[in-house]
């Protein structure tokens, strides 16, 4: 095929082809088929792309008729334009479901207070006094936990002689200034002999519930504050919780001003003699707050205000201005050294609440 053929075939591929030829391309279209014919002398067709045209032979043409001569193809038509394609959607079964949403934790299980808590730091060995033996009749009911009740020594301390010390009826007499300085100048026992500094309580003197510790600790002491130290930040969690803190809401003191200190330098639980000295003191404190729901920290501190230690229920505490409801619930220092008892001592918070809301 010469390269006119194949240019002609090429158009017509394209849609393109001629429906005429010019002249000058004529004669050489004429001049190739009288070739062939002078070879072949048969009439062959002319294959243009993909049709087949057969051409006569042709002898001796003149010039009109070679120019009059035109070869014409049918159109080939135009290839189909493809409709754009249009995405289909999955099948509903291949589609994962949306992830379901957490559930809200109960609101009896929120113990979030203790999660921001610090880490206890480490404590040297101490000496602990053993617990006197206990009678069939006073033993606790096999079902009730109560290894963190510890029994109150009753060893007596003799008040510290030759030294002047407040009467009961002139603590009762205090305001706030003189009941603080009383304190801190204290001689009504012989804590004041071995004391570092004396630590009066702390917090709202409008208060709603007394928080109640068993004695200053040594970092107590040093920063002569009640609950210093991770305890004390942890029980401020704890307040929050409920809505409280020592600014609004709370006062917290404890049962003896003065850190009871064993012979090597340990904290000791404190003698009855020395809870009964600071008594007044404590009978002061709740009068000026004339707070309505009193709050033990640890088994010690239920058993020296009551005489006795019961979780999960609502004492009461005979005072001047009426019975007052008290709940019990574990120190801060125990709940750093076992934090699983936080779900029980936010019971104890709620029940707390509960006692506190019932009297309004």
């Amino acid at each position: 095929m010469s390269l006119t053929q194949r240019s002609s075939a090429f158009l017509q591929e394209m849609g393109v082809g001629p429906r005429w030829l010019l002249r000058d391309r004529v004669h050489a279209v004429v001049e190739e088929h009288v070739s062939v014919n002078q070879q072949a002398a048969v009439e062959e067709p002319v294959v243009v792309a993909e049709h087949a045209v057969p051409v006569p032979a042709v002898g001796r043409a003149t010039a009109f008729e070679q120019a009059a001569t035109v070869v014409t193809l049918p159109a080939r038509p135009a290839p189909a334009v493809a409709e754009p394609a249009v995405p289909v959607p999955p099948p509903a079964a291949l589609v994962p479901p949306p992830a379901a949403a957490p559930a809200p934790a109960s609101a009896g299980e929120d113990t979030a207070w203790f999660d921001d808590a610090p880490a206890p730091p480490p404590k040297a060995p101490t000496l602990k006094q053993p617990a006197p033996p206990r009678t069939r009749a006073e033993a606790a009911p096999p079902t009730e936990d109560t290894s963190w009740f510890d029994a109150v020594p009753a060893a007596p301390v003799p008040r510290a002689p030759g030294r002047t010390a407040a009467t009961d009826e002139e603590i009762a007499a205090m305001d706030w200034p003189e009941l603080q300085a009383a304190v801190r100048s204290c001689t009504r026992c012989r804590l004041c002999e071995t004391r570092r500094a004396a630590v009066p309580g702390a917090g709202d003197e409008k208060a709603r519930w007394l928080v109640l510790g068993l004695a200053p600790t040594r970092a107590d002491e040093k920063a002569e504050q009640p609950f210093a130290g991770p305890p004390g930040q942890l029980l401020q969690n704890m307040l929050r919780a409920v809505a409280l803190s020592t600014e609004r809401g709370a006062y917290v003191t404890t049962l003896v001003k003065c850190r009871p200190a064993a012979d090597d330098g340990a904290d000791r639980l404190p003698a009855a003699d020395e809870l009964a000295a600071c008594r007044p003191y404590l009978q002061r404190e709740l009068a000026l707050t004339g707070a309505g729901l009193g709050l033990t920290l640890g088994g010690v501190t239920a058993k020296g205000l009551l005489g006795m230690a019961a979780r999960g229920k609502v004492l009461r505490l005979d005072h001047a201005g009426g019975g007052l409801p008290v709940v019990a619930t574990f120190h801060p220092a125990d709940l750093l050294k076992k934090p699983e008892d936080k779900a029980r001592a936010w019971a104890d918070l709620c029940l707390a609440r509960s006692a506190d809301a019932a009297r309004c």
